[in-house]
């Protein structure tokens, strides 16, 4: 097969419950992560040698520094392959925004070069090698939502929950990223947040197999808003007034800088996105999605 194109979505956190830093230097946690349709696209084909990698947003690094560029290489590596590859990311996903768009590329490309080069990898040869990529990057190999573990590479897919069915997503990126490393090491100052309660993800995978988003939205939670929030009050804020102004749930995602929300129906959604900018304005990078 010559080329493949495959959309790359993004995924949010409805659940980051930090347990302990352990002694490798990761950090042990439960996650409950929902994919979200508000895509990425990758064009990848053959190309006679090397890796090239272009993208349409020019902030953006095409080295060797990039994901992409990284899933590529090991790809090549571990498949044994000579050819070279041409790789062309179309981003819409914002960067350092908490949504995993760079993990989920990186998935995307070990999978699309696995169809471009007739899958010369296993299934488990893929997770291992997304597994070396980066802690969110192996649940991106599938579409369901999942509960991850371990330092967030063990995935185990699970059914969609009943209780976000015909849902809708708000999504806010404010214009700024945060440095996951940053969140991360940040959490020593705050211990409650770096050693959670275990037990979370099984209360809250209970409320998602109900019926009853607000329930389900109460128990969300993420050990990273102890560091963000405080830094950067504009989240803070945004959070009051979506809850305030009716959504059902509201969260950053992952290490941050996006906040979402969760409505019942479209309607809800686009008054809730309405009613931020009549306050925020429009600077915010903002999507309505459905689930």
């Amino acid at each position: 097969m010559n080329t493949v194109v495959r959309q790359s979505p993004c995924k949010v956190n409805l659940l980051l419950n930090i347990l302990r830093k352990r002694e490798d230097g990761y950090h042990e946690l439960e996650t409950i992560m929902q994919p979200v349709p508000f895509s990425d696209r990758l064009t990848v084909g053959r190309a006679s040698s090397g890796i090239q990698l272009t993208c349409n947003l020019a902030t953006l690094p095409v080295d060797g520094t990039n994901l992409v560029h990284k899933a590529a290489v090991a790809f090549l590596q571990v498949a044994g392959i000579t050819e070279g590859v041409q790789i062309h990311l179309e981003k819409n996903i914002p960067l350092a925004a908490g949504l995993g768009g760079g993990s989920g590329n990186a998935a995307h490309t070990l999978c699309a070069l696995n169809e471009v080069f007739d899958l010369p990898l296993n299934t488990a040869k893929l997770q291992a090698l997304a597994a070396s990529l980066g802690s969110d990057v192996p649940f991106f190999l599938q579409s369901q939502p999942a509960l991850a573990t371990g330092r967030g590479e063990q995935v185990q897919q699970l059914a969609p929950f009943p209780a976000l069915q015909g849902a809708y997503m708000l999504l806010i990126h404010p214009g700024f990223g945060i440095s996951t490393a940053w969140a991360y090491q940040s959490l020593a100052r705050y211990p409650e947040a770096l050693n959670g309660r275990p037990g979370r993800a099984e209360e809250l995978l209970q409320l998602l197999r109900g019926n009853d988003l607000a329930a389900a939205g109460r128990a969300f939670y993420n050990s990273l808003e102890a560091p963000a929030l405080p830094k950067h009050p504009l989240l803070a804020l945004y959070q009051e007034f979506l809850r305030l102004n009716g959504a059902s749930a509201v969260l950053m995602s992952g290490s941050g800088s996006t906040t979402f929300a969760l409505t019942n129906g479209r309607a809800a959604a686009d008054r809730l996105l309405e009613r931020f900018q009549s306050k925020f304005g429009t600077s915010a990078w903002t999507a309505v999605t459905a689930l």
